[in-house]
């Protein structure tokens, strides 16, 4: 199973996919709100999105599993 981590601390601002959607590497999977700055965070490899583990508002430490890819 492939993990699509927060690249640092922030808020969840907006989650770009859901449950069995199609992601490409290189794709934004979430947005993060960090420092009154928006950080897109990208999907690394392609897969079919097999859990969102986060919700909009949700706060997230670097390293935290946004998504779980199959």
């Amino acid at each position: 199973m492939n993990q699509v981590l927060a690249s640092m601390a922030g808020n969840v601002w907006k989650v770009l996919v859901k449950v069995g959607d199609q992601v490409e590497g290189g794709q934004d999977v979430a947005i993060l709100e960090s420092m009154k700055m928006e950080i897109p965070i990208a999907a690394d490899f392609g897969g079919a999105v097999k859990e969102v583990k986060v919700n909009e508002g949700d706060f997230v430490n670097e390293g935290d599993v946004i998504v779980e890819l199959e």
